[in-house]
C-alpha cells in the first residue's frame, strides 16, 4: 500500500512549551488515520502543520514521496473544526464558491448525494441545524475532489443520531479511495472509523497501530464495571481499579463466574453490574491518565 501523507519529526516549539516533540508517522493511501489525545497533547498543532495552516519549528511533511507543496494543496480537502460560513447565502450557492477557487474540481451533484444534501441546497446557510452544517462543511472539504482529507473533529456537539450519520458519510467517501485523517475526542467514533491511530500525550506519539490489535495487545481480561456505592465488601483479592470522577469500580478478570461468585456476597446487588470487553477509552485512559485537563 502506498503512502499517501508522511510526518517526519515535526517539532512545534513556542515560548516555554515544546508543542509537538519529535513526532512522526505515516498515512497509507485509502485508510483513515485517526490523531487522538487529551487537551493539549499536541494533536491540533500536529494536524495543523500537515495541513499547511502553520509552519513547523524542525521537521518536513511529505505527500505521496516528495514535500508537501502546490500539488498537495490542490489535492487535499480539510473540514476544520469551526468554520464561518457566508450568511444570507444558500448551501447550493456556498458549494459552488467553494469550489471555484480550485482547478481541480468535483461533481457537485456527486457531492450533493454523498452528504445527503439534496433538500437542503435551497435553505440559506444561517437555518441549518448542526448537524446539517456539518454535512455542508464536508462537501465544502470535498469540492476539489480530494485524494486525502482531513477531519478535525467534525462531529464534536452533534446529537448521537446526527453523529451516527456522519460516521456512515466518512464511510462512504473512504469507499471510494479517499485517505482520511481524523482527530476526535470520541473514542468509540475512533474505533468504527479508524484503520490505524496513534494517540499524542505531551507532544510525543505513545502509541500507534491498529485499534483492535491495539486493545489486544494490552488487555487480556474481561472487565465488570459496578457503582462504588453498591459494595460493601473487601477488593483486596480482585485486581481493580476505582474511577472516583465516575463512581466506578472495575474489576478485571479471566474468570467471569468466579468473580461474580466473589461479588455476590459483597455487594448489595447486582442489578447494575456490566460486564464487557475493554475498548478504546479504557486504553485512551489508562495511558493517558484520568485526571482533568485544562
Amino acid at each position: 500500500m502506498q503512502v499517501a501523507l508522511e510526518a517526519r519529526k515535526l517539532v512545534k516549539q513556542y515560548p516555554g512549551i515544546l508543542a509537538v516533540d519529535n513526532v512522526s508517522f505515516d498515512v497509507q493511501e485509502g485508510t483513515c488515520f485517526g490523531l487522538l489525545g487529551p487537551n493539549g497533547a499536541g494533536k491540533t498543532t500536529t494536524v495543523e502543520i500537515m495541513e499547511g495552516v502553520m509552519p513547523a519549528t524542525a521537521g518536513d511533511v511529505w505527500y505521496y514521496g516528495s514535500p508537501a507543496g502546490s500539488r498537495f494543496r490542490e489535492e487535499a480537502g480539510i473540514q476544520f473544526q469551526n468554520t464561518a460560513l457566508q450568511d444570507f447565502i444558500t448551501v447550493k450557492e456556498t458549494l459552488e464558491m467553494f469550489q471555484s477557487l480550485y482547478d481541480r474540481q468535483a461533481d457537485l451533484d456527486h457531492i450533493v448525494e454523498q452528504c445527503s444534501l439534496g433538500d437542503l441546497l435551497n435553505r440559506d446557510n444561517r437555518k441549518l441545524s448542526g448537524g446539517q452544517r456539518q454535512r455542508l462543511l464536508l462537501g465544502v472539504a470535498l469540492v476539489n475532489r480530494p485524494r486525502l482529507v482531513f477531519l478535525d473533529e467534525p462531529t464534536t456537539g452533534l446529537d448521537p443520531q446526527a453523529r451516527r450519520n456522519f460516521w456512515n458519510l466518512v464511510k462512504r467517501i473512504r469507499a471510494e479511495g479517499t485517505t482520511v485523517i481524523l482527530t476526535t475526542h470520541y473514542m468509540e467514533e475512533a474505533e468504527v472509523l479508524c484503520d490505524e491511530i496513534a494517540i499524542m500525550d505531551a507532544g510525543k506519539i505513545i502509541i500507534q497501530g491498529a485499534p483492535r490489535s491495539l486493545l489486544n495487545q494490552h488487555y487480556k481480561n474481561t472487565i465488570i464495571e459496578l457503582p462504588m456505592e453498591d459494595f460493601n465488601g473487601d477488593l483486596t483479592t480482585l485486581e481493580h481499579r476505582i474511577i472516583e470522577s465516575m463512581g466506578l469500580i472495575e474489576i478485571e478478570t479471566d474468570d467471569v463466574n468466579e468473580s461474580l461468585r466473589t461479588l455476590a456476597n459483597r455487594t448489595d446487588g447486582l442489578n447494575r453490574m456490566k460486564i464487557r470487553q475493554p475498548n478504546l477509552e479504557d486504553l485512551f485512559l489508562d495511558l493517558t491518565g484520568h485526571s482533568l485537563r485544562a
